[in-house]
């Protein structure tokens, strides 16, 4: 099984938010197979000479760049965590810190090394991650899966999950249509008392689910057959609980199965989530509050006026963004001490409360890197 720590918007605001000397930002391909860590330590150590080289490039003090190489070679002789890793990895370090994600999405291998850290490809992996949970309802059994696009479905444990519909409401069986008194001190038999069984079994499943669902953004995806799905949806607390369901027994799935019709739910979700921003964008400009110009979209970005950012993940401009007029200054090829124009424009962006979105250059609107939406007509 592959692992994952996805960042959360936090985490990628912690990033964005560091400025010292010698941030030097590692990604990579990596894998869980021992002949793909193998291969992914190979390629952290290039990666790691190819960074102090820039650093030494510069004059960076020996001290910092010696700091900074113990670190990813610690890194890189954990013999512990490179037995769980994921898709790809990223590696954050300076002369104090270091920090990893090992994330599902399929990254490039890249360093970056200036005085802020290289953020762009890590928000592919948290704009539409292609992951989700989903609950496998039954009368007879309930399961919670996890699903992501490049790992096998995990099924999690999950505390004082109610076995059956018997199970949540303290019976041995509840086959039988005769009277059954409930929790209200009433009496409720047949069809109408199963409901009410089913339903305080809906009950006692949200209660089990939800620290582990609340805990996380990704969706929830229904997987069963009414009457179970509509009665578990009147109760849930979920906020992204989707419309669509795996119809149909899930007890007759495999995991892997459930996972396999999960992924085009997601992909439905994601494409009307992209659409709807478009359409947005699309009426945005009709009333000047849409750019996509890259030196309009730094102003914007410096001026805090950015609302919805658009960026190709693998769009890059050598250069840097005067702090204050946001005005471009651009250089013909990456060092030690530019950081990138795009990647400065989405930390502008994110640090300033706007919502980012890595996308596939196609969906950029306008045709070109870079487009951004804009609190006020420009």
């Amino acid at each position: 099984m592959l692992h994952t720590d996805i960042p959360n918007r936090l985490d990628v605001e912690a990033l964005a938010t560091t400025r010292e000397p010698g941030c030097v930002s590692i990604y990579l391909p990596a894998g869980n197979l021992p002949a793909e860590a193998d291969q992914a330590k190979i390629l952290l150590k290039n990666l790691l000479r190819t960074a102090v080289d820039q650093l030494v490039a510069v004059d960076t003090p020996a001290a910092l760049v010696s700091a900074i190489t113990e670190s990813v070679e610690e890194l890189i002789g954990d013999r512990d965590f490179w037995r769980y890793q994921s898709t790809s990895l990223a590696v954050f370090v300076t002369a104090t810190s270091r920090t990893s994600y090992r994330l599902p999405s399929v990254l490039v291998s890249a360093v970056e090394v200036s005085d802020r850290f290289y953020i762009k490809p890590l928000l592919r992996a948290v704009t539409f991650p292609q992951a989700a949970l989903v609950l496998a309802l039954a009368q007879n059994s309930v399961r919670l899966i996890e699903i992501s696009a490049d790992q096998a479905a995990n099924r999690l444990d999950i505390e004082d999950l109610p076995e059956d519909v018997a199970d949540a409401v303290g019976l041995e069986s509840v086959r039988g249509r005769s009277a059954e008194s409930n929790n209200r001190g009433g009496r409720v038999q047949g069809d109408e008392g199963h409901k009410v069984r089913m339903r305080e079994y809906a009950q006692a499943i949200v209660k089990a689910v939800r620290p582990t669902a609340l805990g996380t953004s990704r969706p929830m995806i229904l997987a069963g057959a009414e009457p179970l799905v509509s009665i578990y949806r009147s109760v849930s607390t979920h906020p992204r609980l989707t419309e669509a369901v795996i119809s149909g027994n899930p007890e007759e799935r495999s995991d892997e199965q459930l996972a396999a019709a999960a992924r085009p739910i997601l992909d439905a979700l994601y494409a009307a989530e992209l659409d709807d921003i478009k359409e947005r964008f699309g009426t945005n400009a009709a009333h000047g509050r849409a750019v996509t110009d890259l030196t309009d979209i730094a102003r914007a970005a410096t001026g805090n006026a950015i609302d919805t950012l658009l960026f190709d993940m693998d769009h890059s401009v050598s250069g840097s963004i005067d702090e204050t007029s946001g005005a471009i200054t651009f250089d013909d090829e990456d060092d030690a001490i530019n950081y990138g124009v795009v990647d400065e424009i989405v930390r502008r962006a994110l640090l300033s409360g706007a919502k980012v979105f890595a996308v596939r250059q196609d969906d950029v609107p306008g045709g070109g890197g870079v487009a951004a939406m804009v609190r006020f007509p420009s």
